[in-house]
């Protein structure tokens, strides 16, 4: 009985002192981070500067809008709103082995689209301004299910710099890039699809 009570002791005293393992990070990784979190709450105006996609474009002509819009230690949430579609947010994530890309795609009701959450995670370093996210096992695996095998080879790629936010997708044959201007913030547009002000 008294080595039970010792051995209870003993675990109780362990669980007291426990705290979680810390969440690790690199200064690239953590510059990029820093560098978009800064401007949390704001939002900003974009165009299409590349798109060699054939075809009718669906941000033809349509008000392109990015918003820092909630940001914590770990997770940034960045709605891209095209028009009066508001079913888009990117969300950046410290992971403790890099960072991630999620695109988080929802219907006006709310729901998840069967085409959400794909996106990548960080391989290298990169650096405070520019990050890459080459498509994950996740992504690859969805875009076969959803017929667009072309997509595995997908990598989403971030720039920050003093006047511009660039979002970018490339892979062979394939290019799509945004850019933001950060000088001019824009009226914040109400929360996306799914989420709550």
């Amino acid at each position: 009985m008294k080595l039970l009570t010792a051995a209870t002791l003993l675990l109780a005293s362990t669980a007291a002192f426990a705290r979680p393992a810390p969440l690790v990070s690199i200064p690239t990784h953590d510059g990029f981070f820093d560098n978009i979190a800064a401007y949390c709450g704001k939002a900003f105006e974009g165009k299409v500067t590349v798109d060699n996609a054939t075809g009718p474009s669906s941000f033809a002509g349509k008000k392109l809008v990015m918003h820092v819009r909630k940001c914590t230690d770990s997770e940034l949430q960045v709605p891209f709103h095209v028009g009066d579609d508001a079913s888009r947010t990117w969300i950046i994530t410290k992971t403790g082995s890099g960072l991630s890309l999620k695109h988080d795609h929802r219907h006006q009701d709310g729901t998840d689209d069967v085409s959400t959450m794909y996106g990548g995670h960080t391989v290298d370093a990169g650096f405070a301004n520019v990050q890459s996210f080459p498509a994950d096992q996740y992504s690859k695996e969805l875009f076969v299910s959803q017929s667009i095998p072309q997509s595995i080879g997908n990598t989403w790629q971030m720039y920050i710099y003093p006047e511009k936010f660039t979002y970018r997708l490339i892979r062979q044959g394939r290019e799509f890039r945004v850019d933001f201007d950060l000088t001019k913030p824009v009226t914040p547009p109400p929360a996306p699809w799914g989420y709550k002000d």
